[in-house]
């Protein structure tokens, strides 16, 4: 009632952009005549006018380096991102006319008044709600060719390569006809295929794939082997899935660790003799705190936690792994901390991570299943041991422990884009956290035709036995009628019990459990032909429409293959084969429109209420007739976790028997309370997953910022000045500092270290930090005139080289040692909260000075490097392969670009300043394994340079 007084009054926000889309609608289609009398090169001619303009106008203002920290820079470009929005806005319906009459020419397709609006919400940078089978495929061509205009490229984002590779091709003619060139990337294509795709207007390909590309773009060694241009307008199909479903798993680029596989195999030996407890779901303790109460612990090993997903060890089961391994304070001893974390991870996959529905094993491999969609998800792993640890459950070959090179979240990663739009079919019920997170608005596009499939109230069982009884019951039922059926399941398990069943009561049928793509789509697509009964894991097949009677345009391929026809040569044969195909699914839809369109039931509530109406949206498209119904059960893990307390005492009150169903509101309620409950539990662990990765995502800026810069800049040797001074700076202040006692000794060591002999003279009867200022002018002097004179000694172009090498050489390798330290920080960080201490807080804190530390380190050993390097010829590098003797600093490393120089340290083996013959190698103390590595990298020498001596 409230609502719709709000859209009476004109209070409700979407309504009021879409009366305002409405007004556009009516120009674009006013243009409409005569744009119909224009050709198709007028069109195009016209097209690329526009372009021309704004491309001429966005060329004026200078995108920033990725995560620019310039205040002034980034205001600029705002205000050129405003300027070029306006302009794209006044050419908005012109455009979208001539995007429609091409759309109708090239495709065969004219777009309706309500793809247009989702259009127009999708240019403003809005996530377009669009019910499914209302052409969302072809809503983005619109939005996109606009903002392609720019000439600042628009990426795509699609759940797939499948359905980005079709999506490129099928819109290709229209993109082209309008001026602009497409491209898609997909896995372990070439790199200049790859860099081709991303320098076309539009790019098409899978989040996963545009994220690890900007990850790699920022550990290459030179600009030309980056691929990625920016990162300007995103559209993202089935935004609620990418956005919201993978955005609890970020992305990481890892290497192997040194660790060693074999004791996850001990660590399950351990796990498989404890015994557990199943925590109640419904149980609640409630304490007073006030009186001494004795925590009474389950008469178990460990105690499982469904609800929160979590183990936790009992007095006892710790006593019990200590004497298996004969290991003392197992849990209490830090040296022993890596085994008691495995033999936790290892009872986790043992209790909470169950085969065939999590994960399956495939050729030897352990596959994580994709809870939303039950697809395979090739090439992912559980981390934190947990992927290991199920490897030796399941007795296959267990992988090594990674570590992490490069990582970023999927929230961070989107959010670095100019604009981001999106459009799924359910949204509405996320639109908080869209908004809070991606700054995304949510505009509820109307059907083009009236929604008239009914929804069903649920039907609720008391067992799961007596549910899938009744599933198959109806099944065949209705599979009798002729009537098309699609059955949703939650899983790979309970989609093969589904079809046991069926096969028990030869009802034949097709099963889609984590299948390639392409043969997903082909099935889903004839899901609606008479008959026809599809049993699907979650939403397989999203992003192909079920039409009823069948799609006759996969008949007709499939067909193609089978008499060997080519479409381009044997196009007659071809043309025919399709209009045949065309007319006998044509018919065959008006017997299933009369039988009541697509029957949709679903075997179990998902835990997101928007999965199960992505179900319900595949019947009922276009204004087709439909039905759908879910079948539950009081053992659904949904209830059973969340609720099913209630539901069992109002059931017991009922009386009901064996096999009978319940069906009533309240009870559709209380299931969506359950739902809403599960959903702020995955919001959460979403919120807290970025709130982390905020604190990280600031540093990345940071180390990404400069490392853009020391690719991209031309002339560093400036910047190298500036490096040299501030870590005589750095070296100041930390010697002599405002609120502590000066040690001019400490100065005086650093900057012999870092710098050489004799540049520390300048600090004598120096004492305290009100005295030490003429000191630190003399001795950035004298550094800012030994770097130039260095660069005198290399020669300008040889040491901006040099100084481009080490620089990214010190800053990769820093940056992977702090992504360690960070990943060890964040697993102990929780413990704080005992502390009364916020971990968060405490996280935020410890990670600033952790980044501090590892910057003004790596200023330090860039300049140190630097000063130390010098040129080597065949002749000396020939002189240090047959040396043998070690030098305490220096390394040899050969410069980019030169197959004959390289450079190292002044007491490098053979190693010289200047030209002229090199002094003879003096015998030196051989470096000890665990002494630090004469390089200067502060590891140990059998962790760095001596790894393979």
């Amino acid at each position: 009632m409230f609502e719709g007084l709000k859209k009476a009054l004109g209070l409700d926000p979407n309504e009021r952009k879409l009366k305002r889309y409405r007004a556009k609608v009516a120009e674009i289609n006013a243009l409409e005549p005569k744009i119909r009398e224009m050709t198709d090169e007028a069109i195009k001619e016209r097209a690329l006018a526009i372009r021309a303009q704004l491309s001429e106008l966005a060329a004026k203002w200078k995108v920033p380096a990725n995560h620019t920290v310039d205040p002034e820079e980034a205001a600029n470009f705002q205000e050129g991102l405003s300027q070029i929005s306006s302009a794209s806005n006044e050419h908005l319906t012109e455009v979208f006319a001539l995007a429609r009459e091409m759309a109708h020419r090239k495709l065969g397709l004219r777009p309706f008044d309500v793809q247009l609006m989702g259009a127009m919400a999708l240019h403003e940078g809005n996530i377009a709600e669009m019910k499914t089978g209302e052409g969302k495929t072809l809503v983005a061509p619109l939005a996109v060719i606009l903002n392609a205009y720019t000439g600042r490229g628009v990426h795509v984002v699609t759940v797939n390569d499948y359905l980005a590779k079709r999506d490129a091709e099928w819109m290709k003619p229209l993109y082209e006809a309008m001026g602009c060139s497409v491209g898609v990337i997909y896995a372990f294509m070439d790199q200049q295929e790859r860099k081709k795709a991303y320098d076309s207007d539009i790019t098409y390909g899978t989040n996963s794939e545009f994220g690890f590309d900007y990850l790699r773009d920022n550990m290459v060694n030179s600009a030309e082997e980056m691929v990625q241009r920016g990162h300007n307008f995103c559209i993202v199909d089935e935004v609620d899935s990418i956005l919201i479903d993978e955005a609890r798993t970020p992305l990481i680029i890892s290497g192997p660790s040194q660790d060693d596989p074999e004791a996850y195999r001990i660590a399950d030996d351990i796990a498989c003799q404890l015994e557990g407890y199943v925590k109640d779901p419904n149980e609640f303790q409630s304490r007073n705190f006030l009186e001494k109460q004795e925590i009474v612990e389950p008469d178990a090993d460990y105690q499982v936690d469904e609800k929160e997903k979590s183990i936790s060890l009992t007095s006892r089961g710790i006593a019990k792994c200590e004497k298996l391994l004969n290991v003392p304070g197992l849990f209490s001893d830090m040296g022993h901390a890596d085994m008691a974390h495995r033999i936790q991870q290892a009872i986790k996959a043992h209790s909470l991570f169950k085969r065939d529905v999590d994960y399956v094993v495939k050729d030897g491999e352990i596959v994580i299943v994709d809870e939303f969609t039950g697809r395979l998800m090739f090439g992912r792993r559980y981390s934190d041991g947990l992927h290991q640890a199920i490897e030796a459950k399941e007795k296959v070959t267990v992988g090594k422990e990674s570590q992490t090179l490069a990582t970023i979240t999927l929230q961070n990663y989107f959010r670095l884009y100019a604009k981001l739009a999106g459009m799924t079919g359910t949204a509405a019920t996320e639109a908080e956290e869209f908004k809070e997170i991606y700054g995304l608005g949510v505009v509820v596009v109307p059907t083009n035709q009236p929604v008239i499939r009914e929804d069903k109230t649920d039907l609720i069982y008391r067992t799961k036995v007596e549910k899938f009884a009744a599933v198959a019951d109806v099944i065949e039922k209705i599979h009798a009628t002729g009537r098309p059926i699609l059955v949703g399941t939650a899983s790979v398990s309970t989609s093969e019990n589904v079809s046991r069943l069926l096969k028990a009561r030869k009802v034949p049928h097709r099963v889609l459990n984590a299948r390639y793509h392409e043969m997903e789509s082909a099935i889903v697509a004839q899901a609606g032909r008479l008959g026809a009964v599809t049993v699907a894991t979650n939403m397989a097949g999203r992003g192909t429409d079920i039409v009823l009677g069948g799609n006759p345009d996969f008949l007709a391929k499939e067909a193609f293959k089978e008499r060997n026809l080519d479409p381009i040569k044997d196009k007659e044969a071809c043309d025919s084969i399709r209009r045949e195909f065309a007319d006998a699914c044509a018919k065959e839809k008006e017997k299933v429109l009369q039988l009541g369109g697509l029957c949709i039931i679903g075997t179990e509530r998902h835990e997101a209420r928007r999965i199960d109406n992505q179900l319900r949206g595949r019947s009922g498209r276009q204004g087709d007739p439909g039905a759908s119904q879910f079948y539950l059960s009081l053992e659904d893990d949904l209830l059973r976790l969340f609720g099913a307390d209630q539901l069992q005492g109002l059931l017991g009150r009922l009386g009901m028997e064996e096999g009978e169903a319940m069906e009533a509101k309240l009870l559709s309620k209380a299931i969506e309370s359950s739902q809403k409950k599960v959903e702020m539990v995955h919001y959460d662990i979403r919120r807290q997953l970025l709130l982390y990765d905020n604190v990280m995502n600031q540093q990345r800026e940071a180390v990404y910022g400069e490392r853009s810069h020391i690719l991209l800049a031309e002339d560093l040797i400036e910047h190298g000045r500036q490096m040299a001074e501030s870590v005589v700076e750095d070296i100041m202040d930390a010697a002599f500092p405002e609120d502590a006692p000066s040690e001019p000794s400490l100065a005086a060591a650093r900057l012999q270290e870092v710098f050489w002999p004799g540049v520390e003279n300048h600090l004598a009867g120096v004492d305290d930090r009100h005295n030490m200022a003429k000191a630190r002018e003399a001795i950035v002097a004298e550094v800012g005139d030994r770097f130039d004179q260095r660069v005198k000694e290399l020669t300008h172009d040889v040491a901006n080289s040099v100084f481009r090498f080490i620089s990214l050489h010190v800053l990769d390798g820093a940056w992977k040692e702090h992504l360690l330290g960070m990943d060890a920080l964040r697993e102990g960080i929780g413990l704080r909260a005992v502390g009364q201490k916020d971990p968060l807080m405490e996280y935020n804190f410890e990670s600033y000075n952790l980044f501090k530390e590892t910057m003004a380190r790596v200023r330090e050993n860039i300049i140190k490097l630097f000063f130390k390097v010098s040129l080597v010829s065949d002749e000396d590098r020939r002189r240090q392969e047959q040396s043998r003797y070690h030098a305490p600093s220096g390394a040899s490393m050969p410069l980019p670009g030169q197959s004959n120089s390289g450079f190292g340290g002044p007491m490098s083996r053979g190693g010289y300043f200047g030209a002229g013959e090199a002094p003879a190698p003096k015998r030196v103390p051989k470096v000890g394994r665990n002494d630090p590595c004469p390089c200067g990298s502060g590891k140990k020498y059998k962790n760095c340079c001596g790894r393979n001596a």
